[in-house]
């Protein structure tokens, strides 16, 4: 649900302004993926880069003069204050997020080395990725409860939409990579829309999901494909990766907001 930023100034950029209209048509694609996208390694990494993208734009509307005149006004104080809160918020996700994946990673490449070398530990060092994925789970799974009393929480001021949009696509962003992450069935209104729509690949996306496929074979101690555990490596490259870009987007477009604070 949209955080609102209610802005009193007949100065700030009215959405026929060129930037304005381009972050309008991002927001309308990320919807429109949002929607029909499946909850895959591809699409999320898809999605994290449009939203680096959105970001990237987002950032070019704060620099612009009228925003820069508009924010620092003492009347919009708490819009700003919730702006700021908001990215904080974001960022924070993205470093569970690459937490979490490095964490994962790191005993996915013990296990790869036993099986090149083929001597070791396996079983031991299996078990050992399972109680992390355990933990790793549990931790997420309580990030997807505080998320979702976030995205109860609608004001319903007159708002800069563009930002509360911005803001709760994101969000959505990362209520649908946990689920991914943790193979949760459980995922917030944005993510059900979406698997309402694409009923029929709910079932076909259980057998692609890279991480409970491995969890899968590891539990039920058959041989270990290496093959499998080197697609979910590179999958976790892939989302580590998007994961810092947006991370570095997000700085960019929150120092921009507070060097605005400051002229």
């Amino acid at each position: 649900m949209a955080v609102s930023f209610h802005v009193r100034s007949n100065s700030y950029p009215s959405r026929l302004h060129p930037q304005a209209v381009h972050v309008d048509e991002q927001l309308t694609r990320l919807r429109s993926s949002e929607e029909t996208s499946t909850s895959s390694s591809s699409s999320i990494c898809q999605r994290l880069d449009n939203l680096q993208d959105l970001h990237e734009s987002l950032d070019k509307l704060i620099r612009l003069p009228f925003t820069q005149h508009a924010l620092p006004q003492e009347q919009n104080k708490k819009a700003v204050e919730q702006l700021l809160d908001g990215s904080l918020r974001i960022l924070d996700l993205c470093n569970i997020s690459k937490d979490a994946l490095s964490q994962m990673k790191e005993g996915l490449m013990e296990i790869q080395s036993m099986l090149r070398r083929k001597r070791g530990d396996i079983s031991g060092e299996v078990k050992k990725y399972l109680a992390s994925r355990k933990s790793i789970k549990k931790s997420l799974q309580k990030v997807l409860k505080s998320l979702k009393v976030k995205q109860d929480q609608e004001c319903n001021e007159e708002s800069l939409a563009v930002f509360g949009e911005a803001e709760a696509i994101t969000v959505a962003l990362f209520d649908s990579l946990f689920c991914f992450m943790s193979g949760s069935k459980s995922c917030s209104k944005w993510s059900l829309v979406s698997k309402l729509m694409n009923q029929k690949r709910v079932t076909c996306e259980a057998h692609t999901n890279e991480f409970t496929r491995v969890d899968s074979e590891f539990q039920s101690e058959k041989t270990l494909k290496m093959e499998d555990v080197q697609i979910l490596e590179s999958c976790i490259q892939d989302l580590e990766e998007g994961l810092e870009s947006l991370s570095k987007s997000l700085i960019k477009y929150r120092v921009s907001i507070l060097n605005t604070l400051g002229h």
